[in-house]
């Protein structure tokens, strides 16, 4: 009986709101197609695949590439620079968005608003091709930080063959590229803060900069706490497109992470199998992190994705 009335419940929902849910065919295509059928290749990670000989035929070897990987001389390093870069980017870039958000917030002059905000889009439109084509221009020997320096008679650095900048310089252009985009989501948050909890903070004599800590900052604090749970999620998955623009041999050392390390081995060496067992670890760590961040949101009382 429950059933049947459930069913008809959502018969009705389905026709009165058919246009809304079609909207959600394109995503809920896109996740299926490329995120969950590609799932069932996870397999050749305990296996020594063969393109000749497919999934099914292919021999199963168990842990062995995992093991691999672990006991590679250079595990340690590109695990280290993946982690260090991560929580650099985390420590020094998450916050910016909402520093962002907050300042053009209080931005009262339209035009200026605007054209700041729309200033601070654009670099996320690029692609990494392009954005890291541009840092490669402004850093270069005779781009624009050096014709400084030289101007005020230092002499030129090469900055991108230089272990101590690299990371700095990675840090600094995904802010650079992504953090005006970013911004957007606590801009939608701010606009939901009731203005009345305004007035009456300005009734009390309160100044900007406490309406800032003690009404906007908690009112958005549940949007942050999502963002970030998110963030951790994907703390060892860097994206391979920024750091192989940027980096050469000469950082290695430094600029190395699991997603070049991936594409090194998996694509130009064809060990399919082993490459495949690094991004499941880079996956499983992934999904760890989340849950680990939610149970600790969920603790201190900012409730989580779940």
């Amino acid at each position: 009986m429950k059933r049947g009335v459930l069913v008809k419940g959502l018969e009705k929902t389905l026709r009165a709101d058919w246009m809304l849910y079609l909207f959600l065919v394109p995503g809920v295509a896109y996740f299926i197609i490329f995120k969950y059928l590609p799932m069932y290749g996870v397999v050749i990670a305990f296996q020594d695949y063969s393109p000749f000989l497919g999934i099914s035929g292919s021999e199963f070897v168990g842990w062995k590439h995992f093991a691999r990987f672990f006991t590679d001389d250079e595990f340690a390093t590109v695990f280290r620079n993946t982690l260090l870069i991560s929580l650099y980017k985390l420590v020094f870039g998450f916050p910016v968005p909402i520093l962002l958000a907050l300042m053009l917030n209080e931005v009262r002059i339209g035009w200026f608003k605007k054209t700041t905000q729309t200033l601070l889009y654009i670099p996320h439109f690029f692609s990494w091709v392009i954005f890291g084509g541009i840092v490669i221009q402004v850093l270069s020997s005779t781009g624009i930080v050096n014709s400084v320096l030289q101007f005020f008679g230092m002499e030129p650095v090469l900055f991108l063959a230089q272990k101590e900048y690299f990371r700095s310089i990675i840090v600094i252009s995904d802010i650079v590229k992504e953090s005006g985009w970013a911004s957007i989501i606590y801009l939608a948050a701010i606009a939901g803060v009731d203005p009345a909890l305004y007035e009456a903070a300005r009734m009390d004599g309160a100044k900007k900069r406490h309406e800032i800590w003690h009404i906007t900052l908690p009112c958005i604090s549940s949007t942050i706490m999502i963002l970030l749970i998110l963030r951790l999620g994907s703390i060892l998955e860097l994206g391979v497109q920024q750091v192989f623009m940027l980096y050469n041999p000469l950082v290695y050392e430094v600029g190395d992470i699991i997603d070049t390390y991936v594409y090194r081995v998996g694509l130009t060496e064809q060990k399919y199998s082993f490459a495949t067992a690094v991004g499941l670890f880079q996956s499983v760590v992934g999904l760890i992190l989340i849950y680990l961040a939610n149970g600790l949101a969920k603790r201190f009382g900012k409730g989580g994705l779940w």
